[in-house]
């Protein structure tokens, strides 16, 4: 890949993981309600999951929904469901005080799961290996992925710290419902360009 491809994929790796989505609004979410430390396996299960899914787009998934498009808009309704789900168990979120024990923060392998339900991801998936794989070598997959997987680990700690540093004005529980019911709202609305 050459330097100007590379600096253009870091820029779209950039401002696509660092964007509202569902991904980031599930971690402010998480965030707030039980702090940094406890959402780190949901962190990491993004950036690996996202990381994995790259790689086998890239390998031959996109080949699959081009000879099977049914297959394509399966996921896509499996992916609407799943998300106003989580949106309800946002909104459904407990108080602060009692957000610790009640609120339960996404498990690594849930939220690496969650990456082939994401209709962002697949949408920076897409585009990512379409654009900046020159080809569907190794080499241009496996780095398509590593640059993901770099950006996304700053981007992913700013949503959740900027969550954290709301908590302290979430524990009136009014507010963390209102929050809960704004971070679910968002979610709901992320859906909206996939309807």
């Amino acid at each position: 890949m050459e330097y100007q491809q590379l600096i253009a994929l870091m820029t779209f790796a950039l401002v696509s993981t660092v964007s509202p989505g569902p991904n980031n609004i599930m971690l402010m979410t998480s965030g707030a309600n039980v702090g940094f430390m406890r959402t780190i396996p949901h962190m990491l299960g993004i950036i690996f999951g996202f990381s994995l899914m790259v790689i086998l787009v890239g390998f031959g998934l996109m080949g699959l929904f081009s000879s099977y498009p049914a297959v394509q808009q399966g996921l896509r309704i499996v992916s609407i469901f799943y998300l106003l789900y989580l949106a309800i168990k946002i909104a459904t979120s407990k108080s602060m005080s009692s957000a610790a024990a009640d609120y339960k923060p996404m498990s690594f392998l849930a939220a690496a799961s969650f990456q082939w339900v994401n209709p962002k991801a697949w949408t920076m998936v897409l585009t990512a290996i379409s654009v900046y794989a020159a080809s569907t070598e190794l080499q241009d997959i496996l780095l398509v992925s590593l640059v993901f997987a770099l950006i996304t680990v700053p981007s992913v700690g700013l949503w959740t710290a900027a969550g954290k540093k709301l908590q302290s004005g979430l524990q009136v529980p009014h507010r963390i419902k209102l929050f809960n019911y704004s971070m679910a709202g968002l979610l709901v609305f992320s859906i909206v360009p996939m309807i």
